[in-house]
């Protein structure tokens, strides 16, 4: 900042002591203004302003014969203080040619996409064809349980037959007739189940007619008489019952 010369207020050369202003006026010289610049300096600047207010204070005048009138020059921020995030410049658009894929990445795109259609393809049958298997084993095993259970009723079915023709006779009587309804009870609870009882229709797919005879009681061919009672073990037939038929005239 260069410094300018400014005239002496009367009011501060009132003031002063006589002898120094009057010498002063004397000698024709004006009040020297030195203006005092408080400015934030870079650490490179301070030495070289440190050296200059050294060079200031040797050239001046000796106290009583000019007087200086200080100016403060308010504080100026050389670098302005940085507020808020940095400015960060946004990236350029790709261009067309950027944009499009090589060649080469294209076509391995392709390739990987195929083999994955391929491989679900793959898994899509491997369950199908797990799921049918597992259908396919309960199917089994239920079979194989059914006819296990078959197997055993048919060989019990002869002793049922005997507690069948023992009930008729009235021998069922006391701890041997709850042994027979234990047994019975028993074998229900594994679906076993007779048919076959006096005045039932006959059926051919579940009666065997060991006798025909004619009556007009009846209107359709019927059971009059059952000699072995029949038994199914839920919906498959294990024997089926001997009857006699008795036809409408």
């Amino acid at each position: 900042m260069t410094e300018k010369p400014r005239a002496a207020d009367p009011a501060a050369a009132g003031s002063a002591p006589g002898g120094s202003a009057g010498a002063g006026q004397d000698a024709g010289e004006e009040p020297r203004v030195v203006i005092r610049d408080k400015r934030k300096l870079k650490t490179g600047e301070r030495s070289g302003a440190a050296a200059t207010a050294a060079d200031a204070a040797a050239d001046a005048p000796a106290e009583g014969l000019v007087e200086e009138t200080e100016v403060v020059v308010d504080e100026i921020e050389t670098e302005a203080p940085v507020s808020g995030p940095p400015v960060v410049d946004a990236p350029a658009e790709p261009t067309e040619e950027a944009a499009k894929p090589e060649a080469p990445l294209g076509a391995e795109l392709e390739g990987v996409r195929a083999e994955l259609e391929e491989r679900t393809r793959d898994l899509q049958r491997v369950t199908a064809e797990y799921a049918n298997y597992r259908k396919r084993v309960d199917r089994d095993r239920n079979l194989v349980q059914e006819q296990a259970i078959g197997t055993v009723l048919t060989a019990l079915l002869p002793i049922l037959d005997d507690l069948d023709r023992a009930r008729e006779h009235g021998d069922l009587v006391g701890g041997f007739g709850s042994v027979a309804e234990q047994l019975t009870t028993a074998l229900g609870k594994f679906g076993l189940t007779a048919f076959g009882e006096q005045g039932d229709p006959f059926d051919p797919t579940l009666h065997e007619a060991v006798a025909h005879q004619t009556s007009a009681d009846v209107t359709e061919p019927t059971c009059v008489q059952v000699m072995r009672r029949g038994y199914q073990l839920g919906d498959r037939l294990l024997r089926p019952a001997m009857v006699a038929v008795a036809d409408p005239e």
